[in-house]
């Protein structure tokens, strides 16, 4: 396993007002519809070069822009917000390489837990200007949503389906280090 030596080691938590949780799914075998997550939280730590990271999601806060799409991805026929409120990744361990990560986990949606493997990018350093210490990291990941009980779909008459099985995360990340 590799030490973290990228990211100073201390605990973090993610800035949701400038990081953004999102996703993309292929619609009807043509075009993708983009959507994000607009209300989640997130912490990490890096000591003696091993790093852990951990973030909650309010699957009742997803966004595609369209309030009918959105009304049915939080019904039963998707994520069932009202048995189901939140989405979770925790990590099992996290792997610097090169300029980058590999962070390996588990991802709960709908009381069900798979494996997962986001792949980020360290996007730098900075101190702003009220003196916050920030890192930032770009990802993606792709999930298989059947594997997560989110089955829904219609057939085209094309043979295509309305909504792609596979699921595209992304991920941009500004953490801030804590005193």
């Amino acid at each position: 396993m590799s030490a973290v030596t990228l990211i100073p080691a201390g605990s973090y938590v993610i800035d949701p007002t400038h990081s953004r949780i999102g996703f993309s799914a292929r619609h009807a075998v043509i075009t993708k519809v983009r959507g994000a997550f607009n209300a989640f939280e997130g912490k990490g730590s890096v000591k003696d070069g091993q790093a852990s990271i951990e973030v909650t999601i309010n699957a009742d806060s997803i966004d595609t822009r369209q309030a009918d799409r959105d009304g049915h991805l939080k019904s039963e026929d998707f994520f069932n917000v009202a048995a189901f409120p939140h989405i979770k990744f925790v990590s099992n361990s996290v792997k610097q390489v090169g300029e980058g990560f590999v962070v390996d986990g588990n991802l709960t949606i709908k009381d069900v837990t798979k494996p997962l493997t986001i792949e980020f990018a360290y996007t730098g350093a900075a101190t702003d200007p009220f003196g916050n210490k920030r890192v930032g990291l770009e990802g993606e990941a792709e999930i298989n949503r059947p594997d997560f009980g989110l089955t829904w779909n219609a057939i085209l008459e094309t043979g295509g389906v309305l909504v792609s099985e596979k699921i595209k995360l992304e991920f941009e990340i500004s953490a801030i280090a804590q005193a």
